[in-house]
């Protein structure tokens, strides 16, 4: 079997949660993950099981409000078992491999800009000593969405530097949870927790992912090419979500480069070595529905121009991240 059918083979396997989770350590990038009010405390002890099962990875829950202090947060994000004793400054702690920062939307924008620093050049300096992220560091900043179009507000830079975003309902599967009920809806994990494999109930006959496994997934994508067609309409979607009206911003230089990234790592997960129009169209939804800000009628050029208020809102009523990419990728697609 070569590695396409391989892979393709494998993700058969792999829940929505999982596939996020091997797209983005494949890719060496960080995602976001919306959730609902009732199943947030859900997705994030799936997560954690996900990280220590499938990945083989440490991970901690950290439960994140407009209290969490920085200290706080950085501690949180180290083993107990393994926090150095040495003074401040001294002393060089090792991070979890996976970090799930839940309501991260509620805290304060310096740790937010801890976490981004963290995510950039994986090594903090706090008060406490130096803070190292491992070689496969993912951060997932877990929010809960109010309504179906709601799009709660991260920093803008540290927004920009999740690769995708994957909303997880209420009906969606829970892989691990689901096969262990005492699990299921078990009250939220503390800001300290950390899942380890030997802890995990075990799902007999799933699939694990290895380093080999990620390694694989990401050469495979280097080898997806793209015909100039495809080029055309993955440059047109870019150039018209910048072009609408309904869009004030978000759609970044980086954007552009994390969408091609991941059109190729999709290809190579759908077992083909070339982009298709649908999966450029997949990918657009996964990597520019977080970043979409949405404009608002009374910043509409239009006003400069003798605009009525009123009218302007009545056409941007339809405007919420979803609809926005709807409407742009009904863009002719090439055969």
């Amino acid at each position: 079997m070569d590695d396409l059918a391989e892979i393709s083979s494998l993700v058969l396997e792999l829940s929505d949660l999982e596939v996020a989770l091997y797209l983005c350590l494949a890719a060496s990038e960080h995602c976001r993950i919306d959730a609902t009010a009732d199943n947030i405390n859900d997705v994030a002890n799936e997560l954690a099981l996900i990280c220590a099962h499938t990945f083989d990875l440490t991970c901690v829950t950290v439960d994140c409000s407009e209290t969490t202090t920085p200290d706080e947060f950085c501690s949180a994000l180290i083993p107990a078992n393994a926090r150095n004793s040495a003074g401040p400054n001294n002393a060089e702690n090792r991070a979890v491999n996976v970090v799930v920062a839940k309501n991260f939307d509620h805290a304060a924008d310096r740790i937010q800009l801890q976490a981004l620093e963290l995510m950039r050049s994986k090594k903090l300096n706090t008060h406490n000593g130096f803070l190292e992220a491992p070689e496969d560091f993912l951060f997932i900043p877990l929010v809960m969405r109010k309504t179906e179009h709601d799009q709660p507000v991260l920093n803008f830079h540290l927004n920009d530097h999740l690769i995708i975003s994957h909303f997880h309902g209420s009906r969606d599967d829970f892989i691990y949870l689901e096969e262990n009920n005492d699990w299921l809806s078990d009250g939220q994990m503390s800001a300290s927790s950390v899942v380890r494999k030997s802890e995990v109930p075990l799902h007999k006959g799933h699939p694990g992912i290895d380093r080999k496994a990620l390694d694989k997934l990401q050469k495979a994508s280097d080898r997806v090419t793209m015909g100039a067609d495809v080029v055309r309409y993955h440059q047109d979607i870019t150039v018209f979500l910048r072009l609408s009206r309904a869009v004030a911003g978000g759609i970044s230089a980086r954007s552009n480069i994390y969408f091609r990234k991941i059109s190729k790592l999709l290809a190579a997960l759908h077992g083909i070595d070339y982009l298709t129009p649908s999966i450029v169209a997949l990918a657009a939804k996964k990597v520019f529905r977080h970043r979409i800000i949405v404009a608002k009628p009374e910043d509409d050029r239009s006003l400069q121009y003798g605009s009525d208020l009123k009218a302007v809102a009545q056409v941007l009523s339809y405007a919420t991240p979803d609809t926005i990419l709807d409407s742009v990728l009904t863009l002719e697609a090439p055969l």
